[in-house]
């Protein structure tokens, strides 16, 4: 998705552009990169450096790059923006976003539930614009439990498996932290909806799966996970 943002942009204004996928999953990248070779793009317009921290480092410290643009965790964040714009780059930085959705009682119901499955869903909730947390107002907190059942119909597999609508998460220790936080939030008092936790297709026993999960609380406590949350309230 990122990309896609990016590459028009610089293009246009006549730039050229470095992308630095994640080490962890730089096929998408590499697929576009393919993509836009086909369309047309002249060589050196469109580049692709793969790599971890010393090539940011790179990316940071090279005096050809004049902007750069990030989207991820506080932590690395703060990093490159302290470091790029030390270096006199022009740094945009995105970082840690929780997306909320508040659902009011006049919303389309059927319609509503469709847009938060796929929202809180898609991407085994691993994408910036995952949705976390729903504030349901008023009588729509009676909609969770067809929300959860709507969940239940998504089938998890190997992401390139046809019919799949939920993939694996990126690694054990994601899968781990996603655990790690549903009990967490049980332990609180939150109500488990749909637990995602001990699930595996059969294709697959030993991918790092977390089947759709979801978990009920009416605390204001949240954290930044792809675990959706629901707090209910009276009214906004």
């Amino acid at each position: 998705m990122i990309p896609l943002w990016c590459i028009p942009i610089a293009t246009i204004t006549g730039n050229t552009i470095v992308l630095k996928p994640s080490e962890r999953d730089p096929g998408a990248c590499m697929i576009l990169a393919e993509l836009a070779t086909k369309a047309g793009f002249p060589p050196g317009v469109i580049n692709v450096i793969h790599g971890s921290a010393k090539t940011v480092d790179f990316l940071l410290d090279a005096p050809e790059i004049k902007a750069i643009s990030f989207v991820g965790s506080n932590k690395a964040g703060e990093y490159i923006y302290t470091r790029g714009s030390a270096n006199g780059k022009r740094v945009q930085a995105n970082l840690g976003a929780k997306n909320h959705a508040a659902v009011l009682p006049d919303a389309n119901k059927n319609q509503a539930l469709n847009a938060i499955a796929g929202a809180a869903f898609g991407a085994a909730g691993q994408r910036c614009m995952a949705l976390s947390t729903l504030v349901m107002v008023g009588e729509t907190k009676e909609w969770l439990e067809e929300l959860a059942e709507r969940a239940k119909g998504l089938k998890m597999n190997g992401g390139f498996e046809e019919g799949t609508d939920l993939g694996p998460v990126i690694s054990p220790q994601s899968k781990e932290r996603i655990e790690e936080l549903i009990a967490s939030a049980e332990k609180e008092g939150a109500t488990i909806l749909l637990d995602g936790r001990g699930q595996k297709p059969e294709k697959y026993p030993n991918g790092n799966f977390v089947s759709h999960h979801s978990h009920l609380t009416h605390t204001s406590f949240l954290r930044h996970d792809p675990v959706p949350i629901s707090i209910t309230t009276p009214s906004l």
